[in-house]
């Protein structure tokens, strides 16, 4: 009796085994899951092959933080605007004048260059300089006769008309009446600044006073000095009315000829 129930049992034992077997070997439907009732299934991940780079790097996984380079998105997930630029250290947020808006007018003399004595005189000028100065020391007015040019084109004593003898007539403008002041006026008129007045031209001239050529209303302090040695504060400030510097006036040609000497503008 023992032995027919231990054979029973060894059957029953071998039929199971082989329903264990035949189950392991049923491959799953498509679409239906790997598990089994009560067998949890879980896939291995893939061996590493000699096409596969195991140093290469991990794909980030949805939900990773972004990187470092990546711009800054706001909550919403738009970029944020740049920061507004800020004006440098002690800038005005006014905007700044053009060039041509800060030019400060300032007056400015109509001849550029001024010089004293015979300083870039041509020999013909310089030289009749000299006579003139020598002349007007000497007190011998009836000596100015020779370089006193008569006709049309002759020696500006005036703008109006001299009448006969140019010798009588400077004279008759000197206060003393014989000529003697106006002599005075030759010779400080000479020994003051002069001025190279259309250079290169057929009508180019060496003027004496310098004041002839330069606003009289922009003088400076030395200027005005040189000025009042010709004339009074006064008469500077008639000058500054008429708008003009209108005193005595010598001047020669590069030839060396007297062209004019003549008050008024």
């Amino acid at each position: 009796m023992n032995l027919v129930i231990s054979v029973a049992a060894f059957g029953v034992a071998l039929l199971a085994a082989a329903n264990a077997q035949a189950f392991s070997q049923i491959e799953p439907t498509e679409g239906q899951s790997d598990s089994k009732e009560g067998i949890l299934v879980v896939p291995l991940p893939p061996l590493p092959s000699a096409a596969t780079d195991v140093n290469a790097p991990t794909p980030p996984v949805d939900g990773d933080s972004p990187s470092d380079t990546d711009p800054e998105r706001t909550d919403d997930g738009e970029s944020p605007l740049p920061p507004a630029e800020e004006p440098e250290s002690g800038g005005d947020l006014k905007s700044k004048p053009s060039s041509a808006d800060a030019k400060t007018v300032l007056a400015v003399p109509l001849a550029t260059e001024i010089a004293y004595g015979d300083d870039g005189l041509p020999a013909p000028v310089r030289d009749l300089r000299a006579k003139l100065i020598a002349i007007a020391r000497a007190g011998e007015i009836e000596k100015l006769r020779p370089y006193i040019e008569a006709g049309e084109d002759g020696t500006v004593l005036s703008f109006g008309d001299v009448g006969g003898d140019p010798i009588e007539f400077l004279k008759q403008t000197s206060g003393d009446g014989e000529g003697l002041e106006i002599l005075a006026i030759l010779q400080e008129i000479l020994q003051a600044g002069h001025v190279r007045v259309e250079p290169g031209a057929d009508n180019e001239i060496y003027v004496w006073p310098y004041f002839t050529q330069v606003a009289i209303d922009s003088l400076s302090k030395s200027q005005l000095v040189e000025l009042f040695e010709l004339v009074t504060a006064g008469d500077y400030e008639a000058m500054k009315e008429f708008g003009a510097y209108n005193f005595y006036r010598v001047g020669i040609s590069p030839d060396g000829r007297l062209s004019f000497f003549v008050a008024g503008d």
